[in-house]
């Protein structure tokens, strides 16, 4: 009689406590949070982007609508030139009387700079009477006025007119609008110039005292 085999036994675990936790890796905890991060920042980035796309759309509507409203105007062209060049010459015309005002303002204020020094008179100052004689300091063309070298000091008041002469030769007449100590200004009564007569820097002016 053969001998019975015998079963194999399973093998115990003589160790019966309980295995230590694992500690995760600090190389993997530090990847997985810059993954996280960098989850987060694409998903901001995402509604970034959605949100620049709807601004782009919207001006894109806007530049196809100015388009359109551009291709609609019926102006002409040569017109729109006409235009152009009239408002360049305006403009320049406006920077020469600028100019042209500087050089006038520098004028006037020689002038008071030499009056206001005080020097023997032929006649009574802040007199007033009529027949006191100046002379013509400068000449705006533009808007057609000039600066004289008599002021309230001579009693020059506004209001009143000048005769012009250039010699013994009457030119016009001068009608004052500003007065300052030593200079005035006056608007050169274009109706009472000769045909193609104008006033001149130097001319004589002769101080009529008359209100008008």
């Amino acid at each position: 009689m053969s001998p019975q085999s015998v079963p194999a036994q399973p093998e115990v675990n003589l160790n019966n406590s309980p295995s230590p936790p694992v500690k995760p890796d600090p190389q993997f905890v530090d990847i997985r949070d810059k993954l996280e991060c960098t989850e987060a920042e694409l998903a901001n980035a995402r509604i970034e982007k959605n949100a620049l796309e709807i601004a782009s759309h919207e001006k894109e509507q806007r530049i196809a609508q100015l388009e359109q409203q551009i291709s609609s105007l019926s102006a002409d062209q040569a017109q729109i030139k006409a235009l152009q060049s009239q408002l360049e010459s305006a403009t320049r015309q406006v920077d020469a009387a600028e100019q042209e005002k500087r050089l006038l303002a520098d004028k006037i204020q020689v002038a008071q700079d030499r009056f206001n020094k005080p020097k023997p008179r032929a006649h009574p100052a802040a007199s007033g009477i009529p027949g006191i004689r100046g002379r013509v300091l400068a000449v705006n063309r533009s808007y057609n006025f000039v600066v004289l070298d008599l002021g309230a000091r001579e009693g020059v008041e506004s209001n009143t007119e000048m005769v012009v002469m250039r010699g013994s030769t009457y030119i016009g007449k001068i009608r004052v609008s500003s007065v300052e100590p030593a200079t005035t200004i006056g608007d050169i009564v274009i109706t009472s110039l000769a045909h193609g007569v104008r006033v001149q820097q130097g001319d004589t002016v002769v101080y009529g005292g008359t209100n008008f």
